[in-house]
């Protein structure tokens, strides 16, 4: 099967953007996943499509505007140097369609394949009406719609029951979370973005549940990532005993990595988390996860078989969780070999690669 030439665009985030987050993780791993399968791949447009206010309806006004040359200047450089094979879109959303992509194949004769596309119908307010009304219009547009997710699939599904659909497993490199150096007792593990919204909700989450732990239980807490709330969050832990949490701030790939190996226990509530890369890299490392029971969570973790999953909101529980397992030395160790060895199975980089190169081709009938 001959490589493919692949023109990739990230309507929320490019892959370069200075901002690092599970999407930014995402569209970076699926270009290299791509690229791995032997694909000629380029980031075509690095133009962001998310409006956040409901009500910009200047913003909308000036996007759509944005969008529309952009398809021009592309356009032209398709006609000059010809145009390429596959249209590939990551994360179209209400928040960030694509507003790209469908004019671009349908004046040049491009199939278009997207990636963890997600419909809502509660989400049909203001400009996201309209914005994900241009979603819709782009999935029924594509030849395919990979989801990440169950949840993404059926709310595809439900949207129009003639998208075509297929699962693609999120996915990591696992590499780097190969080493071995040991857990260290008791060393409890987060990380995550400090800003507003479901990962603030999270932090409030897990300090409440650390709140409940019993004093004589030994722990303590590490917790990477930065952010405009950084401040409000550590304040959220202030009442916690002296010396059981430390902030790492923003770490580079190689030091989460050197993080984890060190952690006996993965802990991060979820709240709204699409699945969250950061799970799969913990269990990657061989560490059990604590989180709750909700949105995507537990399409990446096995409840317990890999970690323990709660209710959302039940900070005994999470509290409960977390006592658990940090009294069960053996259940961790087993359920975090059982995590490395699910992750491997389920969501490296090579099975990524070889379902990816299958469903493309199958598109391009190559």
């Amino acid at each position: 099967m001959r490589p493919l030439t692949i023109a990739f665009y990230a309507p929320l985030k490019a892959p370069d953007h200075p901002v690092p987050s599970g999407d930014r993780l995402m569209a970076r791993q699926l270009g290299a996943a791509l690229r791995a399968a032997g694909h000629h791949v380029t980031v075509v447009s690095d133009l962001r499509a998310w409006r956040g206010d409901a009500n910009d309806q200047a913003g909308w006004v000036v996007l759509q505007a944005a969008a529309a040359a952009e398809v021009d200047r592309i356009g032209a450089a398709w006609r000059r140097g010809g145009r390429p094979d596959l249209w590939f879109c990551y994360h179209p959303y209400y928040k960030a369609p694509d507003l790209l992509g469908p004019p671009l194949a349908a004046a040049h004769g491009v199939p278009i394949v997207t990636c963890e596309a997600s419909y809502s119908q509660r989400r049909n307010t203001g400009i996201w009406a309209d914005m994900q009304a241009v979603v819709l219009q782009g999935l029924r547009a594509s030849r395919l719609n990979l989801c990440l997710t169950a949840r993404d699939h059926a709310g595809l599904r439900a949207a129009d029951p003639g998208l075509p659909l297929a699962m693609l497993a999120p996915f990591i490199d696992t590499a780097p979370f190969a080493r071995t150096p040991g857990p260290e007792p008791g060393h409890l593990v987060t990380v995550a973005m400090m800003r507003a919204g479901d990962k603030a909700d999270s932090y409030a989450r897990l300090a409440a549940a650390l709140r409940r732990l019993p004093q004589a239980l030994p722990w303590h807490l590490t917790a990477a990532g930065a952010g405009p709330l950084r401040a409000e969050v550590m304040a959220m832990f202030a009442d916690l005993p002296a010396g059981r949490v430390t902030w790492a701030g923003l770490l580079p790939p190689d030091g989460v990595a050197g993080l984890l190996a060190r952690g006996a226990l993965y802990l991060w509530p979820g709240q709204g988390e699409a699945y969250g890369l950061a799970y799969l890299e913990a269990q990657a490392a061989g560490l059990p996860v604590v989180a709750c029971r909700t949105a995507g969570v537990p399409e990446v973790v096995e409840d317990g078989v890999t970690g323990v999953l709660v209710p959302l909101a039940d900070d005994a529980a999470l509290a409960r969780a977390i006592e658990g397992l940090l009294a069960d030395p053996a259940l961790a160790r087993r359920m975090g070999q059982a995590a490395r060895d699910r992750v491997a199975a389920r969501h490296a980089f090579p099975v990524a690669v070889a379902r990816l190169d299958a469903l493309l081709h199958g598109v391009v009938g190559t």
